[in-house]
């Protein structure tokens, strides 16, 4: 990285409360108050984003929105509308397109962009960024929060340094005074309970990883060691993938009550394999694989799944899944969340040759 010419211009952009500042723009009433984006309270809702004035009470994300009441009891609840959070995310990301080529998308919110080169001729990442932030403003009246760096580990962190509407700079020169100053969940893949586990061994910041003893890393984050160490040097050589092929695609849902009629049971599996077939019809893919999961009332987890011919027929993929139905105790266990997916895709079903079918088996 030490000669400028080589160093990559990587950006991330992450629109600020996305949901909620969709909701909040669309709707002037909601401005200024606290907005949790998600489920009912009384019927097992969670948060899938919090306005800033909600997170001001600790309302975060991917808490139960019963929570969120009891920790703000002023809290504007709005059900989620991802058809018009999508048409906001495909503008967002049209924008980013005109820039560059190399766009990856990460979720509705969030993309890396490579902008060592860009339509703009702009040399400089932290002119591409604010630009960026500009037009996507212009265009959509909703902010976002840039993070512009050497490589992608970083430029995440730095995009969610000065939330909201912020812009965070990480230029070669600084990444080791950056690195120093970060706790050791950081990293990406260490979460609560493996940075508890860390910290226990002296491990608290992002630095102390290099010279752990890398037995006692290993033993604490097994195959990642290696990963953790070299992000701990600032180092991240992965390339921004502009274009991702989809594994799988499915659906699930957690109902309000426990399901115990078979027959509703049966609709709900048959519902979710009709929106997978229709997805594998839109993307032009053929499915392999169906596999539903069923979460019974005591939090027990279970996966059926089938392999045979590639298929993206609605009828075989419903009968296939209403038989993987019959191998759990739906009807005889209450059921708490029921999902639907489709794996091993293809695009030519003849090309691909008969796959030799498979019993249900767990997982």
């Amino acid at each position: 990285m030490n000669d400028s010419s080589s160093v990559r211009r990587i950006v991330h952009i992450d629109m600020d409360a996305f949901y909620a500042s969709v909701e909040q723009r669309d709707r002037p009433e909601l401005r200024g108050r606290p907005v949790a984006v998600g489920g009912d309270p009384d019927t097992r809702g969670v948060v899938a984003a919090a306005s800033y004035e909600a997170r001001a009470f600790g309302v975060r994300s991917a808490i139960s929105m019963a929570k969120a009441v009891r920790l703000c009891p002023s809290l504007v609840i709005v059900h989620p509308d991802f058809g018009k959070y999508r048409a906001v995310s495909q503008q967002v990301l049209e924008i980013l397109r005109r820039v560059t080529p190399l766009v990856e998308p990460l979720s509705l919110d969030e993309a890396y962009l490579d902008v060592t080169e860009n339509a703009w001729g702009e040399r400089l990442g932290t002119t591409v960024a604010r630009r960026l932030k500009d037009e996507i403003r212009a265009a959509t009246s909703l902010t976002a929060s840039a993070g512009v760096a050497p490589n992608k580990f970083l430029a995440k962190i730095a995009s969610g340094w000065q939330k909201p509407d912020g812009l965070t700079v990480i230029p070669p020169e600084r990444v080791e005074a950056f690195l120093q100053g970060l706790p050791v969940d950081a990293l990406w893949g260490v979460g609560p309970v493996t940075a508890r586990k860390l910290r226990a061994r002296g491990i608290d910041k992002l630095v102390d990883v290099r010279t752990a003893d890398p037995g006692q890393l290993r033993d604490t984050v097994g195959s990642m060691a290696d990963w953790l160490r070299q992000l701990a040097r600032g180092e991240d050589d992965r390339p921004v993938v502009s274009e991702h092929e989809p594994k799988s695609s499915g659906s699930e849902s957690t109902f309000a009550r426990d399901l115990t009629d078979l027959d509703e049971i049966r609709r709900e599996v048959a519902a979710m394999a009709c929106d997978a077939a229709a997805w594998l019809v839109r993307r032009e893919l053929y499915a392999r694989t169906v596999t539903i999961k069923v979460r019974y009332h005591d939090f027990t987890t279970i996966t059926r799944s089938h392999t045979e011919a590639p298929t993206r027929e609605e009828d075989a993929i419903v009968g296939r899944a209403l038989a993987l139905l019959e191998k759990t105790e739906a009807g005889r266990r209450p059921i708490r969340l029921l999902g639907v997916s489709v794996h091993n895709l293809c695009t030519d079903p003849i090309a691909s040759g008969d796959v030799e079918a498979r019993l249900p088996f767990d997982r």
